[in-house]
């Protein structure tokens, strides 16, 4: 049986850098943003790191476990189907990706002790569905790269 995406993109020697790929994704979406919306997130995307300059980092790590069991049946279903890019794949199911993403950082953010950080998701969750469609192309690439 094929390796999980969990088992794939935690493995010791991969994590590390799924993790530096995802937060050069992150940085390279802030900055590609935009407009009202998007000065708010490049606004706490500042104040997150200028609180906490490995936050980002941490987090990723944190969150990547669950992360990688939202993507699972996309992925299983990416497979399945024969098609070649998990980006184009994971853009094509925008709405409902983002949604299954954002159950990870929603419950991650309600067990938090760390107002700021806390007051900083919230501002910007209202629009982060738009903002994590927009880089599901990355991510799918990131994830097809470790897990093919």
């Amino acid at each position: 049986m094929a390796a999980t995406l969990h088992e794939t993109l935690l493995a010791p020697d991969v994590q590390p850098q799924v993790v530096a790929d995802c937060e050069t994704m992150i940085k390279d979406e802030v900055s590609d943003m935009s407009g009202i919306s998007g000065a708010g997130i490049k606004i706490a995307y500042k104040a997150v790191n200028a609180f906490a300059a490995e936050h980002v980092r941490y987090m990723l790590d944190t969150l990547m476990p669950r992360m990688a069991d939202q993507l699972q049946p996309y992925w299983a279903d990416f497979n399945a189907t024969g098609a070649t890019g998990f980006g184009e794949y994971l853009a094509g199911r925008g709405d409902e990706v983002a949604e299954a993403l954002l159950i990870v950082t929603d419950e991650r953010a309600r067990g938090s002790e760390r107002p700021v950080i806390v007051k900083a998701y919230n501002s910007v969750r209202g629009g982060a569905a738009k903002h994590i469609m927009g880089a599901l192309p990355r991510l799918g690439t990131i994830v097809q790269k470790y897990a093919a």
